[in-house]
């Protein structure tokens, strides 16, 4: 049989322009990646896997992701650009064959209080028009349904030129808003608990100011002493009206104290201002437990908790105000909307409709519009980014995303992986970063990173098919059929938890009871109010230490030696040998370089341009003086210190000239989570999601505690991981602490002594405890999702 010549048409020649079906990176050195060349299929699920920190965020976020994002910030003019952020381009030799990239990350949605749900989705703005147009009664624009618009109103003369004379006119204006003006849009109000602030019992000269920082004579506390608004010897609770009000309230008043020129400001307005402007992550660890400590926050009594004014909830369609529509589940408001008919907003009620069923479709349709983004999990947050790219039309677009199922229960798990598909079968090329068995499982490509992490990284072990993959022989390869088996003894108790009546969010009354001593997981699917029961019933405090998923935050001077408090020690350490001062061997302080000022590099801003960062020359990126450099401890200067990994420290301090006990403990623990790989003096700016919760898992083990309750410890851990993972919860029981840990993981859920399982669904359909006992228990009745997933991992 012959073939057909090409230019036959029923089998016509292939064009040159589908001939661009590959992704190709060659030459990546970005961060820890070494010359990496790869070439990625397009229009395919590609999934990229490796140990915590082996190159996977550095090469998909940081190369692919930011080059594609560059090229398309340079299409702009020079005037847009310089509204735009800086990008500077990746560290890779050719990078050929990219498309537009939309990024869903695990980046936190903001934490200010006025961000919701509803408002980052845009969902709360279609409501708004919607109500504006059919609430009775009409009250105004869609303005006057936003809680951060405040209503406000103005008259005045205005002066302009006008053909060559100066005219005067009256002008007024007035805004009607949502925003209710006892919180301000917030939902709750702040109180300051006064016995947290002062004794009253004492004078000023006796020291009756508690607050940290306003103690020892100190010029905080001398500024109300030797103000002359009050007697300093008399006792505050026999204070006057008067001084009371200038003591706590007085506006900010210039004045001579001690023959100084100072701003004299009442205690209140003076803490607010100093103190609780800060983020609670950014402050001293004393100022942070003494805000815990005085100040409380209630639910605003006017607008209660709704963040809209009286007007706002007035408006109603079907006797159902914005208000009541934000709380509903939004599951329940879908139902809402699909049966309201109203011709004029058929555009407006298509496109709500198909928001809200997109969160159903997700597996978010049990939370709620009016729901704080700053509360949401990482997993939760990046899913409710996803929801603007559901319905969309876009094709040949490449799609990131950054560990899709963290936070999902292996019932949810199944559904994220038909979304992806579903984006791959459109015509898209879908990159994930993945540490899952059953989302590597679908994947038409699969790249491998390692071997190790950090420096034994960045390079590529295997690239291939899945099956290529379990017989390749890399670490990923050798675990991805892992499977922990149910443990045939567990511990036994030594007390109980006692819960009683647990009502926070969607729980319905709970009662249980934590087993103490052994390690108890509670699970669930997502939604089903874990967090509510773990972290809402057991308050953080004497003897519990409570590791939240919430966000480190650090800048580029940050880093696993500052944030974990053992560079304090090791500057004692080296001032000690050296006879100097500590603050010569900090960065940020007295030892730093003058030229960079401690940074190691020297930022270029060229405006609209991506800035270029050059090593300093003066210190060759040590970031210390030259002299600083001079001193030593056990042979090594500071800078060496700070670019050994944590396994090499620990070896340094823990014997010889240099050993250093604070230190050592400190290191050990951060070996302990499986941090031995980072470098000390690592900017935190580029550890992975799962290095940094570790990070926060080893400094909170410093801590003085009975009950450690751990939220998705295995967040961002590779499938090698989380043996070690499951080593140290062992060692911590052993040790005579009790371990609670919120926990999808079925190798965690196998491993523990006691499960607690809530659901049977999400939101209202959640809330209830479904079992409590053994794993093998759980697995022999499979009466719950979570025992039948249970079941199916342990091959029983």
């Amino acid at each position: 049989m012959s073939m057909a010549p090409r230019t036959d048409p029923q089998s016509p020649a292939r064009h040159v322009a589908d001939s661009h079906d590959l992704i190709r990176v060659h030459g990546a050195r970005e961060n820890n990646l070494k010359d990496v060349n790869i070439e990625i299929p397009k229009r395919r699920l590609t999934v990229f896997t490796g140990v915590s920190g082996s190159g996977k965020s550095s090469l998909v976020f940081d190369t692919i992701a930011a080059e594609s994002q560059r090229l398309i910030n340079e299409t702009y003019s020079a005037f847009v650009q310089g509204f735009m952020p800086t990008l500077a381009r990746p560290e890779v030799d050719v990078l050929d064959g990219l498309t537009t990239v939309i990024t869903v990350d695990q980046q936190r949605l903001g934490a200010d209080p006025r961000s919701t749900v509803g408002t980052a989705t845009d969902a709360n703005a279609m409501l708004r028009i919607l109500f504006s147009r059919l609430g009775k009664p009409h009250i105004g624009s869609p303005k006057a349904f936003s809680f951060n618009v405040a209503s406000i109103s103005g008259a005045g003369a205005v002066t302009m030129e006008r053909g060559g004379q100066t005219v005067k006119e009256r002008r007024s204006f007035s805004i009607t808003g949502g925003m209710c003006p006892r919180c301000e849009g917030r939902g709750s109000v702040s109180d300051l608990d006064l016995t947290q602030l002062y004794d009253d019992s004492k004078s000023l000269s006796e020291g009756a100011i508690t607050v940290p920082g306003y103690t020892g004579g100190g010029w905080n506390s001398r500024l109300y002493s030797e103000s002359g608004f009050f007697d300093p010897d008399k006792p505050i609770r026999k204070f006057t009206k008067k001084e009371l009000h200038d003591f706590l309230h007085r506006e900010p008043t210039r004045m001579k104290i001690a023959g100084i020129n100072m701003t004299y400001e009442g205690l209140i307005p003076r803490i607010q201002r100093s103190m609780l402007a800060k983020e609670r992550e950014g402050m001293q660890p004393h100022i942070r437990e003494f805000v815990d400590r005085a100040v409380t926050f209630t639910t605003c009594p006017e607008c209660d908790g709704t963040r809209l004014n009286e007007g706002a909830r007035s408006s109603k369609i079907k006797r159902i105000s914005i208000a009541d529509a934000c709380a509903m589940q939004i599951s329940d408001l879908a139902e809402w909307v699909r049966g309201l008919d109203e011709p004029s907003v058929a555009p407006l009620l298509t496109a709500l409709q198909q928001t809200l069923d997109s969160f159903v479709e997700i597996g978010l349709g049990y939370l709620s519009l009016d729901r704080p983004a700053g509360t949401l999990s990482g997993g939760e947050a990046q899913r409710v980014k996803m929801i603007r790219h559901l319905g969309s039309s876009l094709t040949d677009v490449t799609y990131v995303f950054d560990e899709p199922t963290i936070g999902l229960h292996p019932h949810d798990i199944q559904r994220m992986n038909d979304l992806l598909l579903r984006l791959r079968d459109k015509g898209n090329t879908v990159l994930v970063v993945e540490h899952k068995p059953e989302t590597i499982a679908i994947a038409d490509h699969v790249v491998d990173l390692g071997p190790g992490a950090g420096t034994a990284g960045g390079t590529v072990c295997f690239e291939g098919t899945v099956e290529g993959l379990r017989t390749g022989g890399t670490i990923t390869g050798r675990h991805f059929d892992d499977r922990a088996a149910v443990k045939e003894t567990v511990r036994k108790p030594t007390g109980t938890l006692e819960i009683r009546g647990a009502r926070t969010h969607n729980l319905q009354g709970v009662d249980v009871d934590i087993p103490l001593g052994v390690l108890a997981v509670v699970t669930g699917v997502a939604g089903s109010g874990k967090s509510s029961l773990v972290h809402g019933s057991i308050p953080a405090g004497e003897g519990v230490v409570s590791v939240d998923q919430a966000a480190i935050r650090g800048s580029r001077r940050s880093n696993p030696a500052t944030y974990t408090g053992l560079l304090d020690p090791i500057r004692k350490a080296f001032a000690k040998v050296n006879g100097v001062k500590p603050a010569l061997f900090s960065a940020n302080s007295e030892g730093a370089c003058p030229t960079c000022n401690g940074a190691g590099v020297i930022y270029t801003d060229l405006a609209m341009m991506a800035g270029v960062a050059t090593t300093c020359e003066e210190c060759e990126g040590k970031r210390f003086q030259a002299s600083v450099l001079d001193y030593h401890l056990g042979g090594r200067d500071i800078s060496e210190v700070l670019a050994m990994s944590v396994t090499e420290a620990e070896e340094f301090f823990g014997a010889g000239e240099a050993a250093t006990p604070a230190a050592h403990r400190i290191l050990t623990r951060l070996a302990d989570v499986g941090l031995g790989y980072l470098t000390l003096g690592q900017p935190l700016t580029t550890l992975s999601g799962g290095e940094r919760q570790r990070l926060k898992l080893a400094t909170h083990m410093a801590e003085k505690g009975g009950v450690y309750v751990l939220d998705e410890p295995t967040a961002g851990l590779h499938l090698a991981d989380v043996e070690q993972l499951l080593g140290l919860l062992d060692r911590l029981v052993d040790a005579g602490k009790s371990v609670i840990v919120v926990e999808h993981h079925q190798a965690v859920m196998a491993h523990a002594d006691w499960i607690i399982d809530l659901g049977p669904g999400a939101g209202h359909d959640g809330g209830r405890l479904v079992f409590e006992g053994t794993p093998a228990d759980l697995v022999a009745s499979r009466s719950t999702l979570t025992g039948k997933h249970l079941a199916t991992y342990v091959g029983s």
